[in-house]
């Protein structure tokens, strides 16, 4: 009986042998994941990138004398000077596009205009208009922003890069420019005005087409004479005068109302020739 007791052993050695082979050679579990090569986001993080911060916006516009730029805050109402024009005097008026780049213009010539210092760096020799303010895009250009600006009744448009003037348009009704004007995205443009039967003792304030400089509505007296400023912020419009005055205007159903705003330490003598604001100025006061 032994011989048969061995060979059935040995077959069942054979057996478990060849079991323990197979599992060996050909292991079919898969090995673990390497943490290493894991792509799967931890629960709760987004492998989005957050989007782009949105530029802070500063509550600013700007008035000039023939040699010095200020700042008011629209909102606490203060004036600070920001400084002496640097390379380049008799500014006679200002604009800012967009970006709130500042250009200014004197009787001879065309500048690029830091905010920051009142720096000014030349873009070309010429003869300008004392009325300049940029309109948005799409206005007179589909792609880019333009600088206008009234020689007397006559509208014209300046290059930037090069200086030269093209004529566009006139105001029509007898009236001519005072000296300055404003235009903001989505929303109108203004101009200061003489002449006519209306006004002839005090500025008018008139709104115009940006695309053809022509009257399209008087709005009356804006209360002061010589308007060499306007400046537009969260829908209050800003007049620097030649008898150095600053005031906040309000549009009523009904007529213009004008509100004197006090300049500390105002300098003896002060005279505004020019004010200007940015294009992408709001259009109503944020919310409390």
């Amino acid at each position: 009986m032994l011989p048969a007791v061995v060979s059935l052993s040995l077959a069942a050695l054979a057996c478990s042998g060849s079991s323990g082979r197979s599992g060996f050679g050909e292991d079919e579990t898969a090995p673990p994941a390497d943490p290493a090569k894991d792509t799967t986001p931890a629960p709760g993080f987004d492998p989005a990138p957050p989007p782009p911060a949105q530029p802070v916006e500063i509550d600013e516009v700007f008035g000039h004398s023939s040699d010095t730029l200020y700042r008011l805050d629209p909102v606490t109402k203060s004036v600070q000077v920001v400084d002496k024009f640097n390379g380049c005097d008799q500014i006679i008026d200002i604009a800012l596009d967009e970006s709130s780049q500042i250009y200014g213009a004197t009787y001879k010539a065309l500048y690029r205009i830091d905010k920051t210092n009142a720096k000014c760096t030349l873009v070309a020799n010429g003869e300008y208009p004392n009325s300049l303010s940029f309109v948005p895009k799409g206005t007179l250009d589909a792609n880019a922003e333009a600088l206008v600006g009234y020689d007397g009744d006559t509208y014209v448009r300046i290059d930037t890069s090069t200086g030269v003037k093209t004529q566009v348009g006139a105001i029509g009704g007898g009236l001519v420019s005072s000296g300055d004007i404003v235009s903001v995205k989505g929303g109108k443009t203004y101009l200061t005005v003489k002449g006519g039967t209306k006004c002839n003792q005090t500025d008018c304030l008139v709104e115009v087409d940006p695309k053809t400089g022509a009257m399209l509505k008087n709005l009356g007296s804006i209360g002061y004479d010589n308007v060499y400023g306007l400046s537009f912020w969260a829908g209050k419009i800003y007049g620097f005068n030649d008898a150095g005055d600053l005031f906040e205007v309000t549009l009523g159903s009904v007529g213009i109302a004008s509100t004197l705003i006090a300049i500390p330490q105002k300098p003896a003598g002060l005279r505004f020739w020019g004010a200007g604001s940015t294009t992408s100025a709001p259009l109503e006061p944020k919310p409390k």
